[in-house]
């Protein structure tokens, strides 16, 4: 009788950091032929947060899950005329810079109870 009284829910809420900032609306709808620009913003995003913990040694979610303000900034100053290969090189290095910092950050949230 329990089993069926559980419903799943298509809602994904996160474990830590419920309140993150949604991504912007033109990320959400763009096109699938030029996903790769959100893929990009997404990869700034992270690198972004990764150093941002490293560097205050704080993992307080607004530290973790920033506005996606500064990452489109960076997108629009650095990335905004690239083609796809020069964005997906981008990409790869700011998946690179974050995969570094990963375990360092790793370590700061956990120990403030937000990995």
């Amino acid at each position: 009788m329990a089993e069926r009284n559980r419903i799943p829910s298509l809602e994904s809420i996160p474990d830590v950091c419920s309140e993150r900032p949604d991504e912007p609306d033109w990320m959400e709808n763009i096109a699938l032929r030029d996903a790769y620009q959100r893929v990009l913003v997404q990869d700034i995003y992270r690198a972004q947060s990764m150093e941002w913990i490293v560097e205050t040694g704080s993992c307080d979610c607004s530290v973790r899950f920033p506005t996606w303000d500064t990452a489109e900034d960076a997108f629009r100053k650095n990335h905004a005329g690239a083609d796809r290969s020069e964005m997906l090189q981008a990409s790869d290095t700011y998946n690179r810079r974050a995969n570094e910092l990963r375990p360092q950050a790793q370590a700061i949230c956990e120990a403030a109870g937000n990995w």
